[in-house]
């Protein structure tokens, strides 16, 4: 059977993103308790998971379809549910989060449909970036930061925000330019 993964999904890289996606809901709690430093030692922890289980996965050649699926999503619900908390308990402006909702979830939605046309979508340089910025923003809205932050934490999350448009219109532009010469 050439082409399918028959590598099994019990494996440390898919239990980090099963156990990511499982604290999704506690995360959201701490924040909307405005249990702040507890919420910015999760929200690491997670981003943490996140980071190790697609070096584990490339490193012991585990990479499994349910992992790249899962882990996308438990990043973006991650990152949504972070995003819409403090949209809730008042420090981030909410067109922030529109703009990357809809950036995240459109990007996310066509490198899916992508890959059921069997063309893999990988992630760019400038969207890693995007996704350090968009983790240091928010990790910085969850941090319980002196009130002369506040406006070096708006500036970090406007550059998260720039750079989340660029990759996005990148992303198109590169496909556009490979359907183009294809």
């Amino acid at each position: 059977m050439v082409g399918v993964n028959t590598q099994s999904n019990w494996n440390l890289p898919n239990a980090l993103t099963s156990l990511r996606i499982l604290f999704i809901p506690v995360f959201a709690w701490l924040v909307l308790a405005q249990h702040w430093w507890w919420a910015f030692g999760l929200f690491v922890a997670l981003m943490i998971t996140d980071k190790l289980d697609g070096d584990i996965a490339r490193a012991r050649n585990i990479v499994t379809d349910f992992g790249k699926i899962a882990d996308p999503i438990a990043d973006k619900a991650l990152m949504i549910t972070a995003l819409v908390t403090l949209n809730i308990v008042g420090p981030l402006p909410v067109w922030i989060t529109v703009v990357i909702i809809v950036r995240e979830l459109g990007i996310t939605f066509w490198r899916m449909w992508m890959l059921r046309q069997g063309q893999v979508v990988p992630a760019s340089k400038g969207g890693k970036l995007k996704t350090v910025l968009q983790t240091l923003g928010v990790g910085m809205y969850l941090c319980p930061l002196p009130g002369w932050m506040d406006m070096s934490t708006l500036i970090v999350m406007l550059i998260a925000v720039a750079v989340t448009v660029i990759t996005g219109v990148q992303y198109l532009v590169d496909a556009r330019k490979a359907n183009d010469g294809a």
